[in-house]
């Protein structure tokens, strides 16, 4: 949690002891982020993706799988989402304990519009983003900090992105 104290001079302007106290809560913050770790997969068009190339801006990485009745269940939610706040984020599908063949057909016919990768079974980015569950949805800030992750379909992901983009 970021405190902000303000005091005010005569002037009006901040005092030097109050910069200092809000740079101190600033930093200290960061300290405790957690920082997503990166890879690198490949997209639909087998061309490697990296994550760390979307820095600057949110990311969403949703973990699913063509198999997962919840997260199919969850893209016209998803998509509605990514419509209203377009621009603001983007999602990073990620696909899991399927064929090659499966997903790119998946995403075929759900008609998803965000990016998408392909991770093989026994791939280190689950246990490096501690996977128990499907869908698994992992906010990430512009900076590559972990701001979220939410297992399962749940409203409270839909609640947060309006509190992160309204």
């Amino acid at each position: 949690m970021l405190i902000t104290i303000t005091l005010m001079g005569c002037a009006g302007n901040k005092s030097q002891q109050a910069q200092n106290l809000e740079e101190t809560e600033e930093q200290s913050i960061e300290q405790e982020a957690i920082q997503a770790p990166d890879f690198t997969l490949d997209d639909l068009n087998g061309k490697p993706l990296q994550l760390s190339s979307l820095r600057g801006k949110y990311v969403i990485l949703d973990f699913w799988g063509s198999w997962c009745g919840w997260c199919i269940k969850g893209f016209p939610q998803m998509k509605e989402y990514y419509d209203k706040y377009h621009g603001k984020f983007e999602i990073l599908g990620i696909d899991c304990n399927d064929s090659e063949a499966k997903w790119k057909a998946a995403v075929k016919q759900y008609e998803l519009p965000w990016l998408h990768v392909y991770c093989p079974r026994g791939s280190q980015i689950f246990s490096d983003y501690a996977i128990q569950g499907f869908p698994t949805k992992v906010i990430i800030d512009p900076k590559g900090n972990i701001v979220e992750t939410i297992i399962g379909e749940d409203p409270a992901f839909y609640t947060l992105l309006d509190e992160l983009f309204k």
